[in-house]
């Protein structure tokens, strides 16, 4: 029983250091600023919200 708890210890502790090593190696979650040289645009969406296309499905909709 002792074994056990000594291996589990263990690898609380390796596991423990692990996730430091990784936090410190990836630069505590700071990465660097996406910079976007290129316009926005919407693409191929459409100009008009979703739910107005279902204006005959909504309950109390006025269709004209």
């Amino acid at each position: 029983m002792e074994l056990f708890v000594v291996l589990l210890f263990a690898l609380v502790v390796v596991a423990g250091t692990a996730t430091v090593r990784a936090v410190l190696k990836d630069g505590h979650g700071h990465h660097p600023v996406v910079r976007s040289t290129e316009s926005w645009s919407a693409g191929n969406l459409p100009s008009e919200p979703f739910t107005s296309s279902l204006a005959w499905y909504l309950p109390g909709s006025r269709v004209q």
